[in-house]
């Protein structure tokens, strides 16, 4: 039996929390262990629950979304908070990233679209809704154009550790695949990071995709 997540969701809209809950419900591998209507009390759960996975809403009233994005990834760095919104604009899209998500869904997406999406974040892989991911690729497009002298300054390892994270692979995949340490893996996305002046490892991702490496592990899509 796979391992059972636990997910909490912090969303102003109880019709919405209601219909996430009853979607959890279509997949036993996933489990709502609570919900809340504003940043100040889902922060209060998520020190009780210790959820794997939080569903986050960037229009909270009060403290914003993205506020709260960062409190949770800076007080409890291994929970995962994915961020579920209407919002498709390119500055809430790289804020979110930059605070640490571990992707980007929008509200309007298919249920079982949603569904899968959510379960592949809860196991540990990036998400992107499909068509956000030429608005991340427009922004980094934009970044003082250096991706194409960065391509040729990539090592034959770091090549691999790219490959890898197209493909949406975790760090212990990927360490496991490649027959190196987890922090060994830690410190070369550290350093890829830093090369290619992006800000997370889905933005390695949609370049990736971009300049021609297989994978597409940032994005959920079922095409």
């Amino acid at each position: 039996m796979d391992k059972e997540h636990r997910i909490l969701v912090i969303d102003d809209h109880p019709l919405f929390r209601k219909g996430v809950g009853q979607l959890l419900e279509m997949d036993p591998s996933l489990k709502l262990v609570g919900e809340a209507a504003t940043a100040a009390d889902g922060l209060e759960r998520i020190a009780v629950l210790q959820p794997d996975l939080v569903l986050l809403d960037l229009n909270l009233g009060g403290k914003s979304g993205l506020d709260t994005l960062r409190e949770i990834h800076s007080r409890w760095p291994d929970i995962r908070v994915l961020v579920l919104t209407v919002s498709d604009a390119e500055s809430d899209l790289a804020a979110a990233l930059q605070g640490g998500s571990v992707g980007y869904l929008l509200k309007d997406m298919d249920a079982e679209d949603l569904l899968l999406a959510i379960r592949r974040a809860s196991c540990g892989e990036m998400v992107l809704s499909p068509r956000l991911t030429s608005v991340l690729g427009h922004a980094l497009r934009h970044q003082a154009g250096h991706e194409d002298e960065e391509e040729g300054a990539l090592t034959a390892r770091e090549r691999q550790i790219v490959q890898c994270i197209a493909e949406g692979k975790s760090n212990k995949v990927v360490a496991r695949d490649l027959g190196i340490a987890e922090g060994t893996v830690k410190v070369h996305v550290k350093r890829l990071l830093k090369k290619m002046r992006l800000r997370s490892r889905v933005e390695i991702a949609v370049w990736a995709v971009e300049h021609g490496f297989k994978g597409g592990g940032e994005s959920h899509g079922a095409h």
